[in-house]
Formats: C-alpha cells, sequence, structure tokens
C-alpha cells in the first residue's frame, strides 16, 4: 500500500455514480426481468469511472462499484442459500428511529431504490454460485486501467458481519455459524483481488451497528458482539498481508439524525485488532467531524495508517478546499503525515438508483478532496 511519504495521497470509499442507462439495466435484472447489454454496459462504465477519477485527481482509484446492485447484497447473485424472505422493511436505520422521527422515517422508506432493493434471507447452505463473478471484475478494472499507472488501485469485498446485517439469518443455527459460513464463502474473492494484484477495502459498516440504537448499560455486549465480528474478520483474511489491506467502517451513509450512533471512541482499539493495515471511516459529517480529537488519547498502532473521510457523502455541499486541508492537517498532526490518506465519509453510488448527492456534484467534490490535499501537502512539507 502506497502511503503519503511525499505528499498527502487521495482516495474514497468505493461507490461512485452510476450511468443513468446502467441504473435501468442494473433494476432490470435485479426485478428479474432482461437486461441484454449488461455486461458489455458494465465494462464501459468502468473506463469511465476510471477516467473520471483520474481527471478528478484522485491517487488510489477503483472501480466505482459499478457491476453491483449495492456494495452488501450483491452477494446473493453470487453465493447460495438466498431464497429467503425480503426483510428491506424490518430492517435498517429505519427500524431504529421510526418511534422519534415517524414522519422522516416515512419519508425515506418512500425512496424509489428502496422498492426495487433486493435482500433476501438466507435460507439454505451458503456456498460458491458464481465463482468467476470476482474474476470479471478484476478484468473489467485491469482493461480499464489499460496500462496507466495511478498512485494505487483498489477493489472492494463485503465483510461477512456486514453481509449479515442485510441478509438475516433463517437457516444457521447461531449467529456465530451463519459469521463463519460467510467468512469462508467470501474467502475465494477477498484472495482473489490480492492475488490480482490490487489493494483489498473491505467494507465493515457492520463494525458500528450501522446506527443501531445501544440501550443504557449495554454498550459491554456491543463490544462483545463487535469483537466477535473482528474475529470472523481476521479469520477470512488469513494469510493476506495486511498491508495490502484495508477496511472501511462507518455508521450508515444516510442523511438522518444519527443520534444513537456509537462513539468512535467507544470501538477504536477493536477496530485496530483488525488485520488490515489502512481504516477509512467517516471525518466530515457533522455527527462524526468532531471525532478527530480521539486520536489525540488512543496512539495509532505501528504498522496502521488512516483514511479519514474529508469530505461528506450525504450534503451537495461542495467543500471548500481549504476546509477540507484543515481537515487533513488535524489528523496530520496527530499521527504524522505519512500516516493519513485523505478519502470520502462513505460511498456515491452505495445503493443502485439511490442518489443523495448528484452525481456531477460528486466530482467537483472529490475535485475538492484532491485540491484540499495539496493545499495541506505544501504545509506539511514545506
Amino acid at each position: 500500500m502506497k502511503l503519503s511519504t511525499e505528499r498527502i495521497l487521495t482516495t474514497h470509499t468505493g461507490s461512485l455514480p452510476r450511468p443513468d442507462d446502467l441504473v435501468a439495466l442494473m433494476y432490470a435484472k435485479e426485478e428479474g426481468g432482461a437486461a441484454p447489454g449488461l455486461e458489455e454496459r458494465v465494462r464501459s462504465a468502468v473506463v469511465e469511472v476510471v477516467d473520471r477519477q483520474l481527471d478528478a485527481g484522485i491517487d488510489v482509484i477503483d472501480d466505482g462499484e459499478v457491476s453491483k446492485p449495492s456494495y452488501a447484497t450483491y452477494v446473493k447473485d453470487r453465493l447460495t442459500g438466498f431464497g429467503g424472505d425480503d426483510n428491506r422493511a424490518s430492517s435498517g436505520y429505519l427500524a431504529y428511529y421510526r418511534d422519534e422521527f415517524p414522519e422522516w422515517a416515512e419519508r425515506m422508506a418512500q425512496d424509489p431504490y428502496r422498492a426495487r432493493r433486493s435482500a433476501p434471507a438466507c435460507n439454505g447452505p451458503i456456498d460458491q454460485r458464481d465463482p468467476d463473478a470476482v474474476q470479471r471484475d478484476i478484468a473489467n478494472f485491469r482493461a480499464a486501467l489499460g496500462g496507466r499507472q495511478p498512485s494505487d488501485a483498489f477493489m472492494t469485498a463485503v465483510s461477512p458481519g456486514t453481509i449479515a446485517q442485510f441478509l438475516h439469518n433463517a437457516y444457521y443455527p447461531t449467529p456465530e455459524a451463519y459469521l463463519y459460513a460467510l467468512a469462508e464463502a467470501m474467502r475465494p474473492e477477498y484472495r482473489a483481488i490480492v492475488d490480482a494484484g490490487f489493494l483489498l477495502q473491505v467494507d465493515c459498516p457492520d463494525f458500528t451497528g450501522l446506527g443501531e440504537r445501544i440501550e443504557e448499560g449495554k454498550l459491554g455486549d456491543f463490544q462483545a458482539n463487535l469483537e466477535r465480528r473482528v474475529e470472523v474478520l481476521n479469520y477470512a483474511l488469513d494469510g493476506l498481508p495486511p498491508e495490502r489491506l484495508r477496511m472501511h467502517l462507518c455508521w450508515g451513509n444516510w442523511a438522518g439524525p444519527h443520534t444513537h450512533d456509537v462513539p468512535l471512541r467507544d470501538i477504536l482499539d477493536l477496530v485496530f485488532q483488525a488485520r488490515p493495515s489502512a481504516i477509512s471511516f467517516e471525518g466530515a459529517n457533522p455527527r462524526h467531524e468532531h471525532e478527530w480529537t480521539v486520536f489525540k488519547d488512543i496512539k495509532l498502532p505501528e504498522g496502521k495508517a488512516i483514511i479519514p473521510g474529508v469530505i461528506d457523502s450525504c450534503s451537495n455541499y461542495v467543500e471548500h478546499p481549504e476546509l477540507v486541508a484543515q481537515r487533513i492537517l488535524r489528523y496530520a498532526q496527530l499521527v504524522g503525515r505519512e500516516n493519513v490518506i485523505a478519502g470520502s465519509d462513505c460511498g456515491f453510488g452505495t445503493f443502485v438508483g439511490r442518489i443523495t448527492v448528484d452525481p456531477r456534484i460528486v466530482w467537483v467534490k472529490l475535485q475538492a478532496l484532491a485540491e484540499g490535499a495539496r493545499l495541506a501537502s505544501q504545509e506539511l512539507w514545506s
């Protein structure tokens, strides 16, 4: 993994806006209809998204996750065992907040992408269904790079715990058995990405509970559950070099109250026990920007780096580059400039058809990220 040894490098969390015609094809597939030309359009969309990242000045790029209906539920098409009832209505942050903010929750529930999102429960043994899918993604990304050499390149894959959060278990006897079955099934995808020469980013928003409400006195239970998920992730990543791994944790990429989010301070020591050497997390939105101060008290372990979000992924405001630079400098002054890569809070296309930030604005925000990193680098390397 390239670190910021000469200047602050820039990256993002993974998902980027999909072209409208690709969205229409993916909706058709999700709804069980014909989607002629889907694979060809995915390939051309990867080329487009690679070009736009490089044009924006991003250093560490990916394929935009354009082949996936979502960063989490895509595994239903790659693994067996997911033929159970859809659990969209009863899961996620709306369930945590519906009693406090019913009108807001109802408006959010009407978002059109929800009606087309598929989240079936696990109702059978998990195994490989389409082991070539990750190889197609790798081939598409490699072809899109076309010999160009960004500072680094990564691909994403979902963590076992996040799959369990979205695709509920109705088959395995215990939550732990379900997690380890998922870990076994995801290991080939993780290894394939690393073996292809790309960095692997494992998406782990389950580490925060995705906005889960922690009842009074139950923080210890939450931390014990997190410790188990870290152990499962490390099991799934066993044998892969930590320096080729990064992970993303967040509290859910949705514009809402987030008043129940567990503080970063309460989970960071456990997160550091995960195998990946770099940790991406939210640092720009109004609920979590203040948490940069955690690093005044919690020392960054040897061999770890951080990828704080310095642009928000839920707001159409375009951050001023000087603000981006200020955010970068806070972290660099606490953990060392070489240990900071500037990133985004979360993805900009986490679910197909979900548009929180206008796609045109996304690219301007990424340009602001690159310009802010340039300003910060001038000060840090002056």
